[in-house]
């Protein structure tokens, strides 16, 4: 596993982490159960799908499992946005873990075009 790989995968589950700490606070706390459990569902999905893509079948599995972690990484993005603008979380809190969110997506998007260059020069050579 290359080094890029490891460390989307390390910062992913640090990730997954924060936002199981997101939901019992909003649980326990704020009493919120509708978004807390979309940040849950989503965000801890991020992490998993970049263990699954570690062992896809081929290239484009390994694509597409980063897309999918892509798309979860991108809903907790928005869930975050909405718990924020409702008055759920602090901008502070927000600021925080929706920046590590934001390292994420731009590490996944980058694995993902540098895999699909990849591929392209694999099948055209």
């Amino acid at each position: 596993m290359s080094e890029k790989k490891s460390i989307l995968k390390d910062k992913s589950f640090a990730f997954a982490l924060r936002c199981i700490k997101l939901y019992q606070y909003l649980t326990e706390t704020k009493r919120e159960f509708i978004m807390s459990k979309q940040i849950l569902r989503s965000g801890t999905s991020v992490g998993a799908n970049i263990r699954e893509a570690q062992n896809a079948e081929s290239k484009a599995d390994f694509i597409h499992k980063l897309g999918v972690a892509q798309k979860e990484c991108d809903e907790t993005m928005y869930w975050l946005e909405l718990l924020k603008e409702s008055g759920f979380i602090a901008q502070t809190e927000f600021d925080t873990i929706n920046g590590e969110a934001t390292e994420i997506l731009k590490m996944l998007r980058s694995s993902i075009l540098t895999s699909k260059q990849k591929k392209l020069i694999t099948h055209h050579s």
